[in-house]
This record gives C-alpha cells, sequence and structure tokens, in this order.
C-alpha cells in the first residue's frame, strides 16, 4: 500500500494546536519561539534553526539565550523562592495537582509533538509522558511523609539530557517543586523544546515557580552551575559534560544529583530460558538503545554462545526501524516499529564511527542489519536512521569496547570462567544497571554483588524505575545524591538525615532483584 504522513500526527496540524493552547510561548507574528523568564514569555534570543530527526523538516527554531539574559532568569527565579518556601504544602500540592489536570487533556499532543522533536515512536512518545504524570500522582499521594519537617534548598537548576524530557526532567522538576523550591530549567539543545515550551506555560498559568531558558550549554553553564543564586542541581548527560560540571562545583557546597553514562552489562552463565531472553532483547531496542539504562553489552559463557546467537538473531531479524509518522493509506494506522531514528544526523555519524574504528581494530561483525524500504517515504532522508550492528571478539584498543554507544550498536564478549564474566561486565568503572541471568539462582545473586551497578536484574532487565523505587550509580555512572521516592525529595530538601549518594569514594551495595 502507498505510505503518507499520517494526518493524526502531520506537524503542522499538531503546531498549530500548541499555538492555540499556549500562544504566549511564540513571537507576536505566531512564527518564533521565546524563552520563559521573569515570570513571562519573552526574549526570542538568537534564532537556532532545528530539524526533525524523522525527516529533516525544519520544526521551529531554538531562542538561544547569552550569558547576560540567562542571568536575569536565575536572579528572578532565586527571587520567587522564598514565598513558595513558605507556601503551606497544602496550596503547593493543589497547585502541582491542578497542572497534572492540565497535562492530562493535553497528554496526546505532547506525545505527538515529541515523534517530531526526538523520533520516539508513537507508543514511546505517550509512555514517557504518562509515566511523568503517574510518577507525579504517586509523590501528590505520599509527600507529606516523606517531606515531613525537611526545608527546601531554594532555586534549583536543571539540565537534561533530550531524550526523556518528561518522565525525567519534568518529572524532576515538580517534585522539586513540590518540595518548596523554585526551579530554573535549561531546553535540551537537540529535541524537545516545542513540547515543553507548552507545558512550563501550563505550569506557569497554575502558578508554579518555573523557568525555562535555551542556549549554549558553555555560556549558559557559568550561570546555571556556577552561580552563587543556584542552590542546587540535577544533571543528566554523559560523563564528560557531567565531570566538567562537577568540577566547577568542586570548590561549592551546592546540592548535586549528577546523571552519567556507564557501559551497562548483561551477563550470561549456566543458562537455558530463551525464550525468556528473546523477549527481554526485544525490550532492550526501546527507543534504539538512546537511553542511559540501555543494555549493550553481552557477557556469554562461550558454551552457551551458540544458543545466545540463535535467539539474538531471531529477536533483531524481527525488529522494524522505520519512519514513526508514516501509515497505509488504506488502514490509517501507525507502524509498530521497534525504533525510528536517532536523535540527529552527527549521533549516527558517530555511530558509524564507533563501528568503523572496531572493524579497523579486528573486531568481527556479527550482525549488520538493512533499512526496509516500505518503512520510509520514497526518497525521504534517512541520514538519522541505523539498523542494528552487532560486533563479537571486541579488543581492548577499540573505542566501543569502554563506551556506551547511545544507540542500536551491540558487542559480545565470550568468557570461559566467572572472573572473567564479572571483569568484563565492569569494565566502565560503574553502571547504572545490569543484569545477570543463570538458571542457578544462588549463584546469580552472589555474583550481582560482584558487578559495580547500582541496580542488578536476576533474569531481567532493570531500568530507571519510578516512584518509590530508589535510583543511583556507582563508580563514574553517578556523582552526588541517589534519587527515586523518598531520597528524590531528600535530594532537594535539608534536614537531618545523612544523604545517600555517591560521594567521592562513598559507595553501596547495588541493588538486586
Amino acid at each position: 500500500m502507498p505510505k503518507l504522513i499520517s494526518p493524526q500526527v502531520e506537524f503542522g496540524l499538531l503546531l498549530n494546536q500548541t499555538r492555540q493552547i499556549a500562544p504566549e510561548v511564540f513571537t507576536p507574528d505566531g512564527t518564533g519561539f521565546l524563552n520563559l523568564l521573569e515570570g513571562r514569555w519573552q526574549e526570542p534570543g538568537t534564532p537556532r534553526p532545528f530539524v526533525s530527526p524523522v525527516d529533516g523538516t525544519v520544526l521551529g527554531a531554538l531562542p538561544m539565550l547569552s550569558r547576560d539574559v540567562a542571568l536575569r532568569a536565575v536572579l528572578f527565579a532565586k527571587g520567587e523562592a522564598p514565598a513558595w518556601a513558605a507556601t503551606d504544602l497544602d496550596e503547593r500540592r493543589a497547585k502541582v495537582q491542578d497542572y497534572l489536570t492540565q497535562l492530562r487533556v493535553h497528554a496526546e499532543l505532547i506525545g505527538k509533538l515529541l515523534i517530531w522533536e526526538i523520533g520516539k515512536t508513537y507508543k514511546l512518545g505517550f509512555t514517557d509522558i504518562d509515566r511523568c504524570i503517574d510518577g507525579i500522582q504517586w509523590y501528590l499521594d505520599n509527600i507529606e511523609g516523606m517531606l515531613g519537617a525537611r526545608k527546601p534548598l531554594g532555586l534549583v537548576s536543571n539540565i537534561a539530557s533530550w531524550n526523556y524530557p518528561f518522565s525525567v526532567l519534568l518529572h524532576a522538576v515538580l517534585v522539586q517543586v513540590l518540595c518548596g523550591n523554585a526551579i530554573i530549567a535549561k531546553t535540551p539543545t537537540d529535541g524537545g523544546f516545542i513540547s515543553l515550551s507548552l507545558t512550563f506555560a501550563l505550569a506557569r498559568r497554575c502558578g508554579l515557580p518555573v523557568t525555562l531558558v535555551s542556549g549554549p550549554g558553555g555560556e549558559l553553564s557559568d550561570v546555571l552551575v556556577k552561580n552563587d543564586a543556584v542552590d542546587g542541581l540535577s544533571f543528566v548527560g554523559g560523563r564528560y559534560n557531567g565531570r566538567n560540571i562537577a568540577d566547577a562545583l568542586a570548590q561549592t557546597q551546592k546540592r548535586f544529583m549528577f546523571e552519567m553514562e556507564g557501559v551497562n552489562a548483561y551477563g550470561i552463565w549456566d543458562f537455558s530460558d530463551w525464550n525468556g531472553l528473546g523477549d527481554q532483547l526485544k525490550k532492550s531496542y526501546d527507543y534504539g538503545k538512546q537511553r542511559c539504562t540501555a543494555y549493550v553489552r553481552f557477557v556469554v559463557e562461550r558454551r552457551l554462545f551458540p544458543q545466545f546467537l540463535e535467539t539474538y538473531w531471531t529477536v533483531v531479524h524481527s525488529l522494524k526501524v522505520g519512519n514513526p509518522t508514516l501509515m497505509d493509506e488504506a488502514d490509517d494506522k501507525l507502524p509498530d516499529l521497534a525504533f525510528g531514528p536517532v536523535i540527529n544526523k552527527a549521533q549516527a555519524e558517530d555511530l558509524d564511527r564507533l563501528y568503523a574504528d572496531a572493524l579497523k581494530t579486528r573486531a568481527t561483525p556479527l550482525l549488520a542489519g538493512r533499512l526496509d524500504d516500505s518503512l520510509f517515504l520514497p526518497g525521504q532522508d534517512r541520514s538519522t536512521y541505523r539498523a542494528p550492528r552487532a560486533l563479537v571478539n571486541l579488543p581492548r584498543q577499540s573505542e566501543l569496547y569502554f563506551k556506551e554507544p547511545f544507540g542500536p550498536i551491540d558487542s559480545i564478549v565470550l568468557v570461559d570462567r566467572v572472573e572473567e564474566l564479572v571483569g568484563e561486565m565492569n569494565i566502565s568503572n560503574g553502571a547504572l544497571v545490569a543484569a545477570v541471568a543463570s538458571d542457578d539462582l544462588k549463584w546469580a545473586r552472589r555474583t550481582a554483588r560482584e558487578v559495580r551497578a547500582f541496580k542488578v536484574g536476576i533474569n531481567k532487565l532493570r531500568s530507571r524505575g519510578d516512584r518509590e523505587e530508589a535510583f543511583g550509580g556507582l563508580g563514574e555512572s553517578w556523582k552526588g545524591a541517589f534519587v527515586g521516592g523518598a531520597l528524590l525529595v531528600e535530594a532537594v530538601t535539608n534536614g537531618d538525615k545523612e544523604l545517600l549518594g555517591n560521594f567521592e569514594e562513598v559507595l553501596r551495595l547495588p541493588a538486586v532483584t
């Protein structure tokens, strides 16, 4: 059947709906975007064109601010903190609840915008906003017991990556506000600024002390991180940027929570449930492995490699990768895709570079998938799309050996001893999640304690988690206070209880389930 962009997700229609709901976000002529600072939408900054990873469509222009204007935003946001901290918890809770009601009304539009902005599939776009809403509702229902007599920090700054603008960034912002903090957030430069602008406009209407700015990270870091007006910092991103920011905070007393990447590994030893593993492998490809909890390294007992390979090969060849906005003309249904594009052309090319470097260092290519023409418009830009690839016998001199690719490239490592399995799972000096699969559950639980990851699944994947579940990382994957449940409340408030976290050499045992 002929393919076309589904009318239900046509971008012009979605943008018009956004203008109708939140006209204040746009410049007076309705064509540009503004920043939310000093309590109102203003300052178009220096517009920088932003294109969709789906097909190169120009979606608009990021309103990039200078350092001086961003400083105005920080100082105003700091000035809002005392009055909001003095606001009764019941009133804060009522305003956040009102805001959640507004989010629920517009969740469908937000989910569809995320298809164009960051290349989510139809299903995953809704999952992101729904997880945010459900998580915040849990905090609203339980905040009184978690907060107790604790007091807000003041102004919390938020810098997060583009991949989960709602279930990670907005979720953190709303918990911080509920706890009595004013907040300032930077829109991710690589995507999500339209949907975030819409949702921050709704938050401001509901009386929440939120500020949203766009700008180059290097220029705005001076005020969003180092300025004395900032009392706490929540950062989600790569290790390079995270280390630079951590260095900048080394001589300060600011509260911080830094979530960074690591190589999340899945170890397989003395194992036989290949159908169960196949289901997990399929799930692991959500969003093309563009997430900090993606499993990209499989450490397999050598004698089990034939069974693993058969399972892996079957699963990966069943995955559909294509344009998430298309439909068959006959049935008006969006495709059931495993994932769509990676975030931009530069990231796609970096994946190619990592793969080529691995081959030059004599890694063995195990799988190199191909894109299916039927899942794209004829002649459309495919520069951001990459099918799954996998390598085995990756040598240590390969960059990919120690690096999270943040895309659909897996490496498989074969081992003969348990000590090798543990060592190969720990090559990135700490990770957020890991998993150990074995028919011997006692052995698996014992071995999991030797894996340097915050969460270790037994015969199952682990994820960031929701609601009451704590989250953090070991080694270089995390710096500062852990989050999740009561820990997130404690991370953004002051009280007598000692914070749990990864502070320098302070570690804790991983969560094994």
